[in-house]
């Protein structure tokens, strides 16, 4: 075995991006065993009308990622409209809002895979902020988890008792 001070700054990228792809395909997952369990209203449904729904926040989701790591690390052009994430009412059907997310998480998985250590610590601006890449990725990454745990706490609002629990790790 390697001592920590014996690690080649490759291994310490190699680790990185699984995680961080383990984490974003975790919590796909876990959005997507909510979605099964819900109706197209019950993913437009609000608890009161200033909250959103899951299917504003399943578009947030999308327009983050794209815009933080697809965009941002990728190099693709950015045309987010973060506001409209927000404002949509549209009630388009959630197979149509989930294939767009898988979309934009295997956009992101292609993005990650392809990262260099010399990549990871490289300066970016999203959103103005100044940060690296792997600040960046690991900004993006959390905010997804955290949205994901909302979508689970808003189906189970919903579904009360018979919420079907899964672990997934």
């Amino acid at each position: 075995m390697k001592a920590a001070d014996d690690s080649h700054p490759s291994d310490a990228a190699a680790a990185f991006r699984e995680s961080m792809r383990h984490e974003l395909n975790g919590g796909l997952s876990k959005i997507e065993h909510c979605l099964r369990q819900l109706d197209d209203a019950g993913v437009w449904w609000r608890p009161v009308p200033e909250m959103n729904s899951i299917a504003n926040l399943l578009l947030h989701l999308s327009g983050n990622l794209r815009q933080w790591i697809v965009c941002t690390v990728g190099g693709e052009c950015d045309h987010r409209n973060r506001q409209a994430e927000f404002d949509d009412r549209s009630q388009r059907p959630k197979a149509e809002l989930l294939a767009t997310l898988k979309t934009t998480v295997a956009d992101v998985d292609r993005v990650l895979a392809s990262l260099s250590a010399q990549r990871l610590i490289e300066r970016v601006k999203p959103q103005g902020y100044d940060t690296h890449v792997a600040g960046a990725i690991t900004h993006s990454v959390t905010h997804f988890c955290g949205h994901v745990q909302e979508i689970i706490h808003m189906t189970r609002e919903q579904m009360r008792e018979r919420y079907q629990f899964k672990l997934v790790l």
